[in-house]
């Protein structure tokens, strides 16, 4: 895993400050099962500054990033966009999860079972 520095932009931090009062209600509903370690022990951070992307949610220590993209993501821009922006976390030693807004209102259940599976996979040893 590469060593990820985290560097402050102020700039980037104020903006991300003002994402987290401006949350849609997917992101509100995931946050509410995200919070206090609910999910596998693993904390996670909302609007989380990481490179130069603030992204929805992260949890640093496990390397995971979730993505909640709603209807502007949906077009040929909003998608070559969001997949620059899950290379380039990749390439910093991140996964990415992303679910569609409407997935994360209807299915919540089904969303957090799919992130507890990720945090809790290991592979098998050789």
């Amino acid at each position: 895993m590469p060593n990820i520095e985290m560097k402050k932009d102020p700039n980037q931090t104020a903006f991300a400050r003002q994402l987290r009062q401006k949350q849609t209600d997917a992101e509100r509903a995931l946050w509410a099962r995200l919070r206090r370690k609910s999910i596998a022990g693993a904390r996670f951070r909302r609007q989380q500054p990481v490179d130069r992307y603030i992204v929805d949610f992260a949890c640093l220590e496990e390397h995971l990033v979730i993505e909640i993209d709603g209807g502007q993501h949906a077009g040929d821009n909003g998608v070559s966009r969001d997949e620059r922006r899950s290379m380039r976390l990749r390439q910093l030693g991140y996964r990415v999860l992303r679910f569609w807004d409407n997935e994360v209102l209807t299915n919540t259940d089904g969303v957090v079972e799919r992130i507890t599976e990720v945090l809790t996979y290991s592979p098998p040893s050789p």
